[in-house]
């Protein structure tokens, strides 16, 4: 056992975890970081987007030796059927900004960096070490950690639990339930090698820039889920996500609706000649607003995915997660100065602290979008892209037919969708959800 009480433990290395640790740590508490993997990032192979204003809040100077891979200036939004896309897509030359908003990453470049900024502000951290369970005293407050080292029992005032979604300790203490399969996302990724300057002339960027491209349609076979493409310097991380339960109910495999999306003509260019050198999957929260647990109990908080802060809608995450592991580190430094106990009441400044952000306001505008995308996969995935596809189609193909019978056809088509599909009724729910 370690004689030493710590101000905090914090359970994990990734983005909440690390902002939590960085901030508590820099304002003098006695912190012990936990983290089971062999290093930081370890289990973190794939590609990300790292929004800069969240970390600056946390290091301001982070652009002096994070491992950035290129800041970005365009965003493409790809509606997409067997054989095409439809699609619209924002770039500015106003990101190409002294300090810009955001930027791909590695992350297990990127989480090994943080960790050292941790350790730097003067927190102890220890990887290769599980968290096995909770300690608590007569009274059931939680004082500290059980690990599977020798003796593995380590005391402190307040435990972080920043271990992800799929992280057991919280729900082997009851302090929040199981995630859902509908409510988790499987997200299946691959890292595709090709010169510097080939991704530059593919994607028409100069050096540092980068691009996105995220995607929706029959990709997914029905199922809700997105697929996504990130620049990085030297490397294209690409993936598919979809709901846990629908691969389940679909009878689906992830990789084969990742190797369909690889071979899809829109993308096949865009990755020619890449040597595949990285593979991973990652669970992620797509719950929303209705998902998210308990925040706080008598000696722990829990942040970042493991409670469920994620934005689906827009695809945020990992903002989210080092907003949420700062505020818990700030409302804790709060309660230390006031020198008042880690109870219950006390720590109910994080959640406090956290619906006064931008976290739980997103969050909570678009409660309902995740189970309208969910409920009507088949509609929004599958028969609606294929429609757009086909108005396209009829526009741009010019074969001697009166374009007002190329209307008439386009108009049949969509009058259909609203009598069998309920086209309308998806529309206005979608507009309310959005609203």
């Amino acid at each position: 056992m370690i004689e030493e009480k710590f101000d905090a433990i914090v359970v994990g290395a990734g983005m909440s975890g690390n902002a939590a640790a960085y901030t508590m740590a820099s304002q003098g508490l006695n912190v012990l970081q936990l983290e089971r993997g062999e290093y930081p990032g370890s289990k973190n192979v794939q590609g990300a987007i790292m929004y800069a204003n969240m970390l600056e809040k946390i290091i301001p100077d982070f652009r002096d030796d994070a491992p950035l891979e290129r800041h970005l200036v365009e965003q493409r939004l790809w509606i997409m059927d067997d054989t095409s896309h439809t699609g619209i897509h924002y770039r500015s030359d106003d990101f190409n900004e002294a300090k810009p908003n955001r930027y791909t990453i590695i992350r297990a470049q990127f989480d090994k960096w943080f960790s050292r900024k941790v350790r730097e502000a003067g927190a102890t951290v220890l990887c290769e070490t599980t968290v096995t369970e909770l300690v608590r005293d007569t009274k059931d407050k939680v004082i500290g950690v059980r690990t599977d080292r020798t003796g593995g029992e380590i005391l402190a005032d307040v435990v972080v639990l920043a271990e992800g979604v799929s992280g057991l300790l919280g729900t082997r203490a009851r302090l929040r339930e199981m995630p859902k399969p509908k409510s988790v996302a499987l997200a299946v990724k691959e890292m595709h090698f090709l010169p510097e300057e080939v991704i530059e002339q593919r994607f028409g960027l100069k050096a540092g820039e980068g691009c996105v491209i995220e995607a929706v349609g029959t990709i997914s076979r029905s199922m809700a889920g997105l697929g996504f493409l990130y620049t990085n310097k030297e490397s294209i991380s690409l993936g598919i996500g979809c709901l846990v339960s629908d691969f389940a109910s679909m009878m689906e495999s992830p990789y084969v609706i990742l190797d369909a999306l690889k071979s899809h003509p829109s993308i096949r260019p865009l990755i020619a000649g890449s040597e595949v050198k990285e593979y991973a999957a990652h669970l992620i929260p797509e719950g929303g607003y209705k998902a998210i647990p308990q925040l706080f109990g008598d000696g722990w908080v829990v942040v970042g995915d493991a409670a469920q802060l994620n934005n689906a809608v827009h695809r945020e995450g990992s903002n989210l997660a080092m907003t949420s592991g700062r505020i818990a580190a700030e409302a804790i430094v709060q309660v230390k100065s006031r020198t008042r106990p880690m109870t219950k009441q006390n720590l109910a400044l994080y959640k406090t602290m956290l619906e006064k952000s931008f976290v739980i306001k997103d969050l909570k505008k678009y409660k309902d979008m995740p189970a309208l995308l969910h409920t009507n996969s088949q509609n929004f995935f599958t028969t609606y892209p294929q429609l757009m596809s086909q108005a396209a189609q009829n526009f741009m193909r010019v074969d001697g037919t009166p374009k007002i019978d190329k209307e008439k056809a386009t108009t049949a088509a969509f009058i259909k969708a609203r009598s069998r599909w309920g086209l309308v009724s998806d529309v206005v729910r979608l507009a309310f959800a959005w609203r």
